[in-house]
């Protein structure tokens, strides 16, 4: 099978590319390759990634550009759908998914200002199909002070709270949980790019299982010889006010481990 990389030399046409999208792209795209499927890539004006798409998943799929700038219109003497619009726009996004349907992939290679990719991945998530992929590339901007980063407000901060809405689909006793992304199954980060996997069959609300196999008893060795098993054996004992007592004792020393571990949690050399 082609690579990617392969597509993109192959393009007559001008197209710039990180040199580290490829292996990432062939391995999330892989299995859309010679389907019939509906792709919309915003950020096309100078041609050479429609036809890279083109070459790469084959004459089976629909390649849809979006660009601002009206002069990418002269892709459709080519065969390509091309709409021209604001990627900023709730309006202009419900317009067009109101004419073009769902789609399989969309992938953001637009304007990369946090509003522009923020928009783009909450009016779009809607209308990708399940099993469907959302890509928003060169989200390094959200470091650059070009695009007014780093911020509380940029795409990668909004992509970060999307991981605590999909944890929060744990049944469990969670800190602040947020609510759910119902149509997002799940976030992979790449070098400067960031994908989520559209699938609403998968997104329902977790809850625990077992197999029915025989169990063993075994004594839990979290914390095996530590001030927390201590006072985790006392918070059975006693009046409520001592066992009370115990619990504030174990969240302060929950917070010590914490602030023991702020050491490890700065260093990214992994």
């Amino acid at each position: 099978m082609k690579t990617l990389r392969e597509s993109f030399d192959k393009s007559k046409y001008m197209s710039y590319k990180q040199d580290s999208y490829f292996p990432a792209y062939d391995k999330i795209l892989r299995q859309f390759v010679g389907r019939p499927i509906t792709i919309v890539e915003v950020g096309v004006l100078y041609g050479g990634s429609l036809f890279m798409w083109r070459d790469y998943f084959g004459e089976s799929a629909t390649i849809i550009g979006v660009d601002f700038n009206p002069e990418a219109k002269k892709w459709e003497a080519e065969g390509f759908k091309i709409y021209i619009g604001d990627q900023s726009s709730e309006k202009f996004w419900d317009g067009l998914f109101k004419e073009i349907g769902s789609v399989d992939i969309l992938i953001d290679d637009g304007g990369h200002t946090n509003r522009q990719q923020i928009v783009t991945l909450r009016k779009a998530v809607h209308h990708i199909r399940d099993g469907g992929l959302l890509i928003v590339e060169d989200t390094h901007a959200s470091y650059m002070s070009e695009f007014g980063n780093p911020s509380r407000y940029s795409f990668i901060s909004f992509a970060k709270r999307i991981i605590d809405h999909l944890h929060g689909r744990y049944g469990g006793d969670l800190v602040a949980a947020k609510p759910p992304a119902r149509q997002i199954f799940s976030v992979e980060f790449f070098e400067s790019m960031t994908v989520f996997t559209i699938d609403r069959r998968l997104t329902k609300m977790s809850e625990f299982v077992t197999n029915g196999g025989i169990s063993s008893v075994t004594e839990d060795y979290r914390y095996k010889n530590s001030v927390l098993e201590k006072l985790r054996n006392r918070t059975w004992k006693g009046h409520r006010f001592i066992r009370s007592f115990y619990k504030r004792l174990i969240w302060l020393e929950l917070r010590r481990q914490n602030f023991l571990t702020k050491s490890l949690f700065n260093k990214i050399d992994v």
